[in-house]
């Protein structure tokens, strides 16, 4: 490796060409870091008391250890991101110095418009792709082309959007009149960068690459990906590699997407997909290259392992990205796309790659995708905490027997023996959430679940997004007379709490025409309710009133409409019993008759005590008892209870540095042997200490329902 400080100017005049790999991301500088190149340019150029203007470092590699002084390619590692921008600015620089008096357009010596290109853009005597000095990848190659020699190179059919904006964004700065040029080319003059030529036989690239501190745009997890698989490969593999897999995934995910967090998004489901496990978005290439070390996909061979990234990508863009061309399908992930729940992605993928194997039907599939928009759906509307879903669906499949007829009834076996915070809500359940939920804060644009209300069943769906939001009995504070007869003396409190129920919302086209009209008169009005074609609107049309019994009695009809939009899994109790996996419980029966301490009245005392505590801490909780321990679950383990003679002893489920324990009252046992899951352990002895306990208990509840990726 070799690093010299030198003038960008000098070393874009000296250098025949730099080369952007294929392995490189797509520029992505966008108007707020040209906006700071502008300033700063600016800045350098009003004043001698500024030498120099350092923008970074330009890595490239040589075959042989050299400088940028010596005429051939440069195969840019770092840097490129610098140059394309410095590029844009010199071309449009000569584009607009050109449009000047022949008199004006060298506002300094050396920046002629002629000079400007045979000095920093192009190379005269050449032609084809040798003729520019900065030869960018695929995505961004003709744009850039095209930009800087029109006469060499046309503008590709889908140019680089962010090529594009840059170079009009500098068009427009250069050609404001408060713009002095001279001070600008004087800032351009005075840029600094330090040259590192590493050589190819001595120097690691791809460990410099990933150890660079760049003053530039921050790596996406995607560009690190990208360069790991494809740098280290001979130049002909690295062609053939990202023609045949990573250029395809960058045209399928599209400009935007893949330079923004989408394609990282995308490697963090594959991974997950893949492994089982949830690496955070800021960890996911750390986790690719674990992932790509394993021996058997070493072994495989990185075109196997591109191949495989590349199948789950074009299903994750018709997925996710709404680009599946089967309508049935493309409707079924538009809808769960709706409830932005994208934990569910990988579970997704791997169902959509089952059924591409024929282990799904095309209706099995759709089922399955109904029931998990049915399953992430009553959840949310009863309001059951999330936390849990990433690990959920990230092991779900493990759940699943995929022999021929077994996949989809297995499937409903699981979504149906999720205990606790994973569970399907009940019918019951739902029915009475759904009618008592403040469905408007709830979703305020309620455009998914109004849709799916009035369109089930619909052979000629509703475009929604032609009507909004009708609250029968209006939101004004201040209702009207015929409204406040209506609801009666207690009206401000009727309104405040069946306002935004589901018995009073609906649909419309002339909501500023209804507005806050007295019932009779939004049911008459031309495209009131009365001659509403709308299936939500059924019904009122034939009342002559609207109060308090007529939303209870809509949001009754209403979700019972429900029920059928997210309808729960149908098993027989014979399916039920063959698939669904019980909890793991003891092969033999205990009950606390079996532990003898409890006879003491004082100890049974102090646990009925305890019991009660825990159980109030949370609806979910449920006790098992065991032969040595007594246990309290939620999602697994929150508190193990021994019975000693005169006193119980607690095992709480968490880790002993995580406890916030002000009394000092607990041992950390995590070495000690002891009955019970977790390393905190607690002496209760009396009835005053019972109020504490449960505040330590409540710790490891917390910790448990918090951890989203706790145990299945």
């Amino acid at each position: 490796m070799k690093a010299t400080e030198a003038k960008l100017l000098e070393i874009l005049r000296n250098v025949s060409q730099f080369i952007i790999p294929i392995y490189q991301r797509t520029y992505s500088w966008t108007e707020k870091e040209c906006q700071q190149l502008w300033a700063d340019l600016l800045r350098t150029g009003s004043t001698d008391a500024i030498g120099v203007h350092f923008i970074g470092s330009v890595v490239h590699i040589d075959e042989g250890l050299g400088n940028l002084a010596v005429q051939a390619p440069k195969l840019v590692i770092d840097g490129q991101q610098r140059l394309t921008t410095i590029t844009l600015l010199l071309t449009a620089l000569a584009e607009v110095l050109e449009a000047l008096p022949e008199d004006q357009q060298e506002p300094i010596e050396g920046f002629a418009p002629a000079m400007i290109r045979e000095y920093y853009l192009i190379n005269r005597l050449q032609k084809g792709d040798k003729r520019f000095k900065l030869l960018l990848s695929d995505a961004d190659r003709v744009t850039l082309m095209a930009l800087v020699d029109p006469t060499a190179a046309a503008p590709p059919p889908e140019p680089s959007i962010r090529i594009q904006a840059n170079h009009q964004f500098f068009l427009e700065q250069l050609r404001l009149p408060s713009t002095d040029l001279a001070m600008l080319c004087r800032g351009i003059s005075k840029l600094l960068v330090v040259d590192v030529a590493l050589a190819r036989d001595q120097d690691n690239p791809q460990l410099i690459f990933e150890s660079m501190n760049s003053t530039g745009r921050e790596l996406s997890q995607a560009d690190l990906i990208r360069n790991f698989v494809l740098m280290g490969q001979p130049p002909d593999l690295q062609e053939q590699l990202y023609t045949l897999h990573w250029r395809p995934m960058e045209l399928l995910f599209g400009q935007e997407a893949y330079s923004g967090n989408e394609f990282s998004a995308f490697m963090r489901d594959f991974l997950t997909l893949q492994t089982g496990e949830v690496p955070l978005l800021n960890q996911v290439y750390d986790t690719f290259k674990a992932y790509a070390r394993r021996p058997e996909i070493e072994q495989a061979g990185t075109e196997s392992l591109l191949k495989d990234v590349h199948a789950v990508a074009k299903r994750y863009c018709r997925v996710v990205l709404g680009k599946e061309p089967d309508p049935d399908r493309h409707q079924a992930f538009f809808n769960l796309r709706e409830l932005k729940v994208s934990v569910v992605n990988p579970l997704l993928l791997e169902l959509y790659a089952d059924h591409e194997a024929s282990l799904l039907s095309h209706g099995e599939f759709l089922e399955a995708l109904q029931l998990l928009e049915s399953y992430v759906f009553r959840r949310a509307v009863c309001a059951i905490p999330s936390n849990s879903q990433q690990k959920t669906f990230a092991t779900f499949s493990r759940s699943l027997r995929k022999e021929n007829g077994h996949y989809l009834p297995s499937f409903k076996a699981h979504l149906l023996s999720l205990p606790s915070y994973r569970r399907f809500p009940s019918d019951a359940e739902f029915r009475r959430e759904i009618q008592e939920r403040n469905l408007y804060k709830f979703n305020k644009s309620c455009s998914y679940w109004l849709r799916r209300l009035e369109n089930h069943q619909r052979k000629e769906p509703i475009a929604v997004a032609n009507y909004t939001i009708e609250h029968i009995l209006p939101q004004n504070p201040e209702l009207s007379v015929p409204w406040r007869q209506a609801l009666g003396e207690n009206w401000k409190a009727l309104q405040e709490e069946w306002l935004h129920r589901l018995g009073n919302l609906t649909l419309t086209g002339y909501n500023a025409e209804l507005s806050d009209r007295p019932f009779l008169e939004k049911r008459n009005h031309e495209g009131g309710f009365a001659g509403s074609p709308l299936k939500l609107n059924q019904g009122l049309g034939q009342l002559e009133s609207w109060g308090v019994e007529e939303i209870q009695a809509r949001g009754a009809h209403l979700a019972e409409r429900a029920l059928a939009v997210w309808a729960a899994p149908e098993l027989s109790e014979a399916q039920l019993a063959e698939y669904q996996t019980a909890r793991t419980a003891s092969p033999v029966s205990y009950s606390l008759a079996d532990y003898p301490h409890l006879a003491n009245p004082q100890v049974r005392a102090l646990f009925n005590a305890l019991d009660l505590g825990i159980r109030a801490l949370d609806p979910n909780i449920y006790q098992e008892v065991l032969k040595y321990y007594i246990a309290y679950k939620c999602e697994t383990n929150v508190v193990d209870i021994i019975p000693q003679a005169k006193q119980l002893k607690l095992v709480l489920n968490m880790p002993f540095a995580e406890l916030d324990d002000p009394m000092n009252v607990a041992l950390d046992v995590a070495n000690i042997g002891t009955w019970g899951n977790g390393d905190v352990q607690i002496i209760v002895a009396s009835h005053a200490e019972v109020p504490y306990a449960i505040g330590l208990i409540r710790q490891s509840l917390e910790r448990q329902l918090d951890d989203a990726t706790g145990s299945p």
